[in-house]
């Protein structure tokens, strides 16, 4: 759990700006949720074998002695809102949601125990079309922040819960053949959770998946046409990905299509944004049987990815346009005439100067804030009702002007 300063704020707002603007450009309406849920939606929903479930999730009993969570993550806490609040009664949904998610995890750069999510869920549809709509989506978003090139799609196929049995099975008998060369984790998930395994980071387990069998020879003639037309969408759309046949995502409510979007820019924690197709969970949540898809992006990893590829805009940081020096007796007069102008020019970001002091040092304040131009205040131009401008960034010599002239020249820059 970190702070985020006003400089790294920044860059977030920008961040967070571009998100929004691409969301609701799509038609995507904002939900919001608590940060505590009852621990059962998330053992119910994610899987009570996952590794989120049995070592990541902050949870304590209440004074109730009822067992709460602060959520890992928003796919669960959006599905129970929209279905106790009658959001998915025959109808399509289009949400989007963010704030902070939970984990104990060991921090490290990227993965913080206290960190920042973007979701996008849609609720009442099954086509490949909605999850084309998706990924199109947040490739946009990449080109809007200029990382497209930085990052790079990989996508699967989980089939259906049919399918995955069927693999499940046949992946057991295999990797029990080698059960004592895998990897510790490799080998408790065996018999809870095996399709995780293929997610190993050890070399020696991936060596022995090389010969595994195949999710992709499993999957049924829906699960393969889903996958076949999603890829078609995608190759007409000019969205470039690589198949990864075993991406299967950490949590067990996912079926048919999953996505990461990975760089290597970030060393270990590469995946910025991942997502899928959760038909079933809506039902096992107690609703009534609605397709649904979403992904979740992580905004800690991409504004650092934002930094590390030098994608974040000069602009971003400077938060002022304007700083009011005041000389003499003129302290009415500035707040009056600062509150005149941030009416006349809704755009503007002004500063007034407080606390007094020489007019040498109030200049070095107003240079040292960053803003472009001093708006300069004496008990002459007070009484005059006009200002100097000053130009701190920029060779121009500067101008006395009137109230009306400073806002024509301040709405135009």
């Amino acid at each position: 759990m970190s702070d985020l300063l006003p400089e790294q704020s920044a860059i977030w707002q920008y961040l967070e700006d571009k998100i929004l603007t691409v969301l609701q450009s799509y038609g995507y309406r904002e939900i919001r949720f608590p940060i505590l849920e009852n621990t059962e939606l998330f053992k119910r929903s994610i899987g009570e074998v996952t590794d989120i479930v049995e070592k990541e999730m902050y949870t304590f009993a209440d004074r109730n002695d009822e067992s709460v969570t602060l959520r890992p993550e928003g796919t669960a806490g959006c599905v129970r809102a929209s279905e106790q609040n009658g959001l998915l009664y025959n109808q399509i949904q289009r949400l989007w949601y963010r704030g902070p998610m939970f984990r104990y995890e060991r921090p490290q750069k990227g993965r913080l125990r206290q960190f920042h999510q973007f979701g996008a869920e849609v609720f009442g549809l099954q086509g490949p079309d909605i999850d084309a709509e998706l990924i199109t989506m947040t490739a946009r978003l990449w080109r809007d922040l200029g990382i497209s090139e930085h990052l790079t799609l990989q996508l699967n196929s989980l089939g259906t819960a049919a399918c995955r049995a069927t693999y499940r099975e046949a992946l057991v008998v295999y990797l029990s053949a080698y059960k004592e060369q895998l990897d510790a984790d490799s080998q408790r998930r065996l018999d809870t959770n095996p399709l995780r395994i293929l997610d190993s980071k050890s070399p020696q387990t991936q060596d022995i998946l090389a010969d595994a069998p195949k999710l992709d020879e499993f999957l049924d003639e829906e699960s393969q046409a889903h996958f076949a037309q999603l890829c078609g969408l995608l190759d007409a759309a000019g969205v470039a990905y690589e198949i990864n046949h075993k991406l299967v995502r950490g949590l067990d409510y996912y079926g048919k299509t999953v996505f990461e979007w990975v760089t290597d820019a970030l060393g270990a924690q590469g995946t910025v944004c991942a997502g899928g197709r959760y038909d079933g969970l809506v039902e096992q949540l107690g609703g009534k049987p609605t397709p649904a898809v979403g992904f979740g992006l992580g905004e800690e990893r991409l504004a650092l990815l934002l930094d590390a590829v030098g994608a974040v805009p000069d602009s971003v940081g400077r938060h002022l346009d304007a700083y009011l020096v005041a000389v003499g007796d003129v302290s009415t007069a500035a707040l009056l005439m600062s509150e005149d102008l941030r009416s006349k020019c809704p755009k503007l970001r002004l500063q007034n100067h407080c606390g007094g002091g020489s007019f040498k040092n109030q200049l070095k304040k107003a240079d040292r804030s960053g803003a472009d131009i001093a708006l300069i205040l004496g008990e002459d131009e007070a009484q005059a009702g006009r200002l100097t401008i000053k130009y701190l960034r920029q060779s121009k010599d500067q101008v006395t002007v009137s109230l009306d002239e400073a806002v024509a020249l301040l709405n135009k820059a």
